[in-house]
């Protein structure tokens, strides 16, 4: 995997750890964060459940390849943390492989739950049975996070010393 500008783009279903996993890898391994979610929040001055319930998914899905544009063009030695849906658009795709090495961290829709059960920040699980809205959700999104990733990372089970461990290749098993 060609990643001259030593960054690791890591995408995944919400609540798999993205956000939580780059923060520990920047700290632990001197490494940039970005979160493309608070990255837009920060340029717009607005929240992602206003951006949605004022303008819409679609006005956000724009904002976020913009942010993918904007930020691959600059960034090195960073990990950068994007949000579920930036992946759905096959631009995106295309940016974030620009970007740098793509991690799709996989988890269990089992372990989902449980981590996404007293969320109420994110705009897509609102209203609804969210084991239901979880299923629909992963049966729209599972291929595309793993054509869209150069490496898929099983996370059930693993401390993020281990997951860090097989991005960089450093365990004797690298999945693939």
């Amino acid at each position: 995997m060609n990643n001259k500008n030593g960054n690791i783009v890591l995408i995944g279903f919400m609540g798999c750890g993205k956000t939580t996993f780059g923060k520990w890898i920047s700290e632990h391994y001197n490494m940039d964060f970005v979160d493309t979610d608070e990255y837009i929040e920060g340029k717009y001055k607005r929240l992602i459940r206003d951006i949605f319930s004022e303008d819409g998914e679609e006005t956000f899905r724009d904002m976020e390849t913009e942010a993918v544009k904007e930020l691959g063009e600059t960034l090195e030695n960073t990990v950068v943390s994007v949000g579920g849906g930036l992946p759905l658009r096959k631009i995106n795709q295309e940016l974030l492989k620009k970007t740098g090495i793509v991690v799709y961290l996989e988890t269990s829709k089992e372990e989902l739950v449980r981590r996404l059960k007293n969320d109420d920040t994110r705009p897509l699980l609102q209203g609804c049975d969210l084991q239901e809205r979880i299923d629909s959700l992963m049966k729209q999104r599972e291929d595309i996070y793993k054509s869209a990733a150069d490496m898929i990372l099983p996370t059930d089970g693993l401390s993020f010393e281990e997951m860090y461990r097989t991005i960089m290749g450093i365990e004797g098993i690298t999945i693939f």
